[in-house]
């Protein structure tokens, strides 16, 4: 369909609880290919895209994991196992900066994908921390949010926030 700008940190958009999706209907069709361009042709690979980085405040977001993106409309998440795995993050909303970042290292999943379908399942490692990080966009969190005082002062006086 096309491709969308991404809203950077500072966008109110980014701070908004996203809206649940009541129906698939075209234009939540419509909303997922653009996320779909939008991520493919984005110049930082990017492991996955929530809608309201592209500024729509709906709970959908979009995992490129195994060089097979999908969609999950209204995902939930479980934490399943309170291990934290700390691993580095980056977010297309932030730029180039990337930070390490404790994540819970086992979830359950639980979303509708494009056809309405339900889909539960479980997540570890990588897959887990792409769910969260997502997830937390539906919720108005950045990574970045995770970060201690210090480190995310210092992030945001270098972006100019």
């Amino acid at each position: 369909m096309a491709v969308k700008k991404i809203r950077i940190i500072g966008d109110p958009v980014l701070r908004e609880k996203s809206k649940e999706v009541k129906e698939i209907d075209k234009r939540i069709i419509e909303l997922v290919e653009d996320m779909v361009d939008t991520i493919t042709k984005s110049e930082i690979i990017a492991a996955g895209l929530a809608a309201p980085q592209i500024g729509v405040s709906k709970r959908v977001i979009i995992v490129n994991f195994s060089e097979k993106i999908k969609a999950f409309i209204n995902p939930e998440i479980e934490i399943l196992d309170n291990e934290q795995i700390i691993d580095e993050e980056g977010c297309l909303s932030i730029g180039s900066y990337r930070y390490n970042v404790g994540r819970a290292k086992k979830i359950k999943v639980e979303a509708m994908d494009i056809e309405g379908n339900e889909n539960v399942f479980e997540a570890e490692g990588l897959l887990s921390r792409i769910f969260q990080h997502e997830v937390d966009h539906l919720n108005g969190i950045l990574f970045i949010d995770h970060l201690d005082k210090e480190t995310k002062r210092e992030l945001l006086s270098k972006i100019g926030k």
